[in-house]
């Protein structure tokens, strides 16, 4: 039983006629794994039970677990600190190299025995959690990363939108370099991530590489999904959010404001000056708007090429999930025994690019027409549906899948504001 269950998971194959003639009509989920270089592939194939792994966005180390079978006994046991490789795809369309991870954990039990395997991004296991003593001034942000980089042996690629921005003063005090990076990304409200001895730094929410060329965007449909969950939150009850900071010329602390209102969330950190804590509190504005929405889909069917940063537009699901555009954050991949290969993506509702700073600065009430962005399907430009007197509009938060679904949001929204006037 459990030989003939494993068996649907095809790791090799070894005769090329047969292989591409079945391939034609039944694809079958293919994998490849080197440990230290030599291929193991054919020797764990009829003893895989489940292979995940998780393409995490950010610093977060990407994970990769394998579990099989040693029902015979003859597994041994890998050392910690191997260099495992990974390529998933399908039989007739190829692998896709889903990269290098160093083995950090590994459990043997039973009974029946399994033995399970378990490792992480390779670049992230060493200087990264070494706490140092530093500081940084009037400096920029790609200056900081660069130095970052180059004390851990890595290149740096930081967006342009990102590179020159001022940091007046920065101390790493007893820090690790992963949670300073962390807390730039927060401040900065970018996604910082270290791929292939690379750090890397990008805008979050763009759906743009480093280099600023777009990424893939990508349609998904009802049939390609398997499993889905769609939750919007009221982060409404935030109107916006308050960082604290001190004045260079009085011990008095101070307060910036992005957004507006009364009901404030109020950042922990005090910061140096007005420059970070006005940054630092549009960037957790920014990402509370993000998190109004979040989806989480599950693929019947895996594609090796997602990975994190890739932007969705969701087709035949349900009118309010389709009418948006979607962010995608983490990517997990899952090959069994049992179930093949399938994936989930963890997405949240994407903004408008070019507003980000506009949505944070607005303050609420009085406003005099609506304005929505939608992303042009044949450009994939963002582009504008406006309602009423356009001096001082309210911006909708999300980015709308199409000129059409932005225009039925700005008139919903237009009658709302038409109706509480009259009354």
């Amino acid at each position: 039983m459990i030989d003939a269950a494993l068996s649907r998971v095809t790791g090799f194959l070894d005769d090329a006629a047969e292989r591409y003639k079945r391939d034609a009509a039944y694809p079958v989920p293919a994998f490849r794994i080197t440990v230290d270089g030599n291929d193991i592939a054919k020797l764990i194939s009829p003893r895989l039970m489940s292979l995940e792994l998780t393409d995490n966005r950010g610093i977060e180390a990407d994970q990769l677990s394998i579990t099989l079978s040693d029902h015979d006994g003859l597994l041994a046991i890998p050392p910690k600190g191997a260099v495992v490789c990974l390529w998933l795809g399908w039989s007739d369309t190829g692998l896709v190299d889903k990269g290098t991870y160093t083995v950090d954990e590994t459990e043997h039990s039973g009974s029946p025995d399994v033995l399970s395997i378990r490792a992480r991004s390779a670049d992230l296991r060493k200087g990264f959690k070494t706490k140092r003593e530093r500081s940084w001034s009037n400096t920029t942000l790609g200056d900081v990363l660069g130095d970052i980089a180059l004390g851990n042996g890595l290149t740096s690629t930081i967006a342009g939108a990102l590179d020159g921005l001022p940091i007046l003063q920065l101390d790493q005090a007893n820090e690790s370099d992963a949670n300073l990076i962390s807390r730039l990304g927060e401040e900065f409200d970018a996604v910082v991530s270290v791929k292939a001895g690379c750090l890397l730094c990008i805008p979050a929410g763009g759906g743009k590489t480093a280099s600023g060329l777009d990424l893939p965007h990508i349609t998904l449909t009802r049939t390609d999904g398997d499993q889905h969950r769609y939750l919007q939150a009221d982060r409404d009850s935030y109107d916006g959010v308050r960082a604290y900071f001190y004045d260079v010329n009085s011990a008095k602390k101070q307060e910036a404001i992005a957004g507006g209102g009364e009901n404030l969330k109020d950042l922990r950190h005090t910061y140096s000056d007005r420059q970070s804590a006005l940054r630092a509190a549009r960037a957790e504005f920014n990402r509370l708007q993000r998190g109004s929405a979040t989806l989480s889909y599950t693929l019947a069917m895996g594609r090796p090429e997602l990975i994190p940063e890739l932007t969705y537009t969701l087709d035949g699901v349900k009118p309010e999930i389709d009418e948006i555009i979607w962010y995608g954050g983490n990517v997990q991949h899952s090959l069994s025994a049992d179930s093949g290969y399938t994936m989930s993506l963890d997405l949240e509702s994407k903004l408008p690019e070019d507003t980000f700073e506009d949505l944070a600065e607005e303050s609420a009430g009085d406003y005099t027409g609506i304005i929505a962005y939608y992303r042009d399907k044949k450009t994939g430009k963002e582009k504008t549906v406006t309602a009423g007197d356009q001096s001082k509009p309210k911006r909708l938060r999300w980015l709308y899948a199409n000129e059409k679904t932005a225009k039925r949001a700005v008139d919903r929204e237009w009658q709302r504001m038409q109706a509480a006037k009259s009354t």
